[in-house]
């Protein structure tokens, strides 16, 4: 099957589909207390631009993750879910979005972005605005036409690249350029749908595969899925990555023989 896809104009869309809620920031976090109060600041910017609420998923961090979550900034609703080990970014995402989908309104949007500032706050309210327009799903995407990714380290660019050829060519969901970015925004809505119908298997990969995996089984609801240009700023990271290559590979590779052999969902989602 292959999920609709169409370019967002501003202003247009779908009649009735404004996205007027809250934004529900996820962010993942191992090790990113020296990260996380930049990013933070840059969060608490964008209030302005209509209600904001972050969730920092601690995934058994070692350093002082949590305590600066807890410590948070002036005029920034920040929560805490806390994993006591680490289980990877996979089940990092998806306590975020459990603990969302607890709290938020259909009305309401999500937001996964990464934790160590090289992800823009100020693609938010570009983020609402492309829902506002008529997506369900909108992608930050580094190959977009304005999208930019040089500052990341050369392995980083070709494993996108890579990923990004490969799955369009064998998942099938059409013009989706960027299939890893993990820089995305969800209408509450389409995630409730989905979660319903996988529950605890709605991500099932512990790394940097989850990003696709949820991308894979959100294209049975149909979305409609926008994408607006990404300038990652790996400049601003601090830290070693957290990607390993070879076990990413094979985690995309595992990720596609299992959605060729699973069947796809017996009822429309």
């Amino acid at each position: 099957m292959r999920t609709q896809w169409q370019k967002v104009a501003l202003p247009g869309g779908r009649a009735g589909t404004e996205v007027r809620g809250t934004a529900h920031v996820v962010l993942p976090a191992y090790n990113e207390a020296a990260s996380l109060p930049a990013l933070l600041r840059r969060l608490a910017s964008v209030t302005d631009t209509g209600e904001l609420v972050v969730w920092v998923v601690d995934d058994g961090s070692s350093d002082d993750t949590a305590e600066v979550a807890l410590a948070g900034v002036p005029g920034l609703d920040v929560r805490l879910v806390r994993h006591q080990i680490n289980l990877g970014l996979g089940q990092a995402v998806h306590s975020g979005l459990r603990a969302v989908l607890e709290d938020a309104r259909r009305d309401d949007f999500v937001v996964v972005m990464d934790a160590d500032d090289t992800h823009d706050p100020a693609l938010v309210p570009v983020l609402r605005s492309a829902l506002s327009a008529g997506a369900d799903l909108a992608i930050c995407s580094r190959f977009a036409e304005g999208g930019d990714d040089t500052t990341a380290p050369n392995y980083r660019r070709a494993l996108s690249r890579g990923a990004a050829v490969l799955f369009r060519h064998v998942v099938g969901v059409d013009g989706v350029r960027d299939f890893t970015s993990g820089f995305r925004a969800y209408r509450v809505s389409l995630l409730d749908r989905a979660s319903k119908h996988w529950g605890e298997r709605l991500i099932e990969e512990r790394g940097f595969a989850c990003m696709v995996e949820l991308l894979i089984k959100l294209r049975y609801c149909r979305p409609v899925i926008s994408e607006v240009p990404l300038r990652l700023r790996y400049d601003r990271k601090q830290g070693a990555s957290k990607l390993k290559i070879g076990r990413t590979v094979l985690q995309y590779l595992r990720l596609m023989a299992r959605d060729r052999l699973a069947p796809p969902p017996y009822r429309t989602l």
